[in-house]
């Protein structure tokens, strides 16, 4: 299937994975509009990218109800309906167990990583259902598949809502023409690592995945006939265990 002009929506996309994603995309003949909370990263990515459409872009802040409106309506304005959502949207937090997590910091991580998905899709999903055609990429983690140290409890745990809320979804809409699928990356090389408690070697994100690959993997859903869908998949390092 061709991706031209394609309308595609990327939250998350300044940087790391979204940024990947919406390089990926505009290149393969989407028209990509990419937010994230700050405008500077979004037009050094589109400036970076010589795509047959020129990346749009437009912040939003997942966590505000006015802003993800502004975002989808700008897109829909500028650019039309919206054939493909990926949310790309997350955070972390360095003190990641239970007895250090300020209860705070649990309502902001679910308000990004799991309410602002959820919201995102809510834009989206009338108009496909409409029109019986879309898709969405939820990029979760392999914290959404097992409740792993690594990860911390607020971020698993959010991240086993957007499993959840993908999958409930997707079961709602099979009958409509709408795809969802949830993507479970393991390591990646992304700014999220610096939120790690330990600090990362060089060595040690270069042997992880990169945002390239999630990319190709992405890519190759997006490109997937309308009969076929993919509920999950997951994408880890060679080196990474898997348990």
């Amino acid at each position: 299937m061709t991706l031209n002009g394609k309308v595609v929506a990327i939250t998350g996309g300044g940087t790391g994975i979204g940024a990947g994603l919406a390089r990926g995309l505009a290149l393969a003949g989407a028209n990509v509009t990419v937010g994230g909370r700050r405008s500077e990263p979004l037009q050094t990515l589109a400036d970076s990218v010589d795509s047959p459409l020129p990346i749009r872009t437009h912040t939003i802040d997942v966590a505000e109800n006015a802003s993800i409106e502004a975002f989808f309506s700008d897109i829909r304005d500028q650019a039309g309906q919206v054939d493909i959502l990926i949310n790309s949207a997350g955070i972390n937090i360095a003190k990641r167990t239970m007895a250090e997590m300020d209860p705070d910091e649990w309502d902001r991580v679910l308000r990004i990583n799991a309410t602002g998905a959820y919201r995102c899709m809510r834009e989206v999903l009338p108009a496909m259902r409409d029109r019986r055609d879309g898709l969405v990429v939820n990029v979760s983690s392999i914290a959404g598949k097992r409740a792993i140290s690594l990860g911390g409890v607020v971020y698993c745990a959010s991240k086993f809502a957007m499993t959840a809320m993908g999958t409930a979804v997707a079961n709602e809409v099979r009958h409509e023409g709408v795809r969802i699928t949830n993507v479970y990356p393991g390591e990646v090389n992304t700014p999220i690592l610096d939120q790690r408690p330990v600090p990362v070697s060089d060595e040690h994100r270069e042997s992880i995945l990169q945002p390239e690959d999630i990319a190709e993997l992405v890519l190759t859903i997006c490109r997937l006939p309308p009969r076929a869908c993919v509920p999950e998949i997951v994408i880890k390092p060679t080196t990474q265990e898997w348990v």
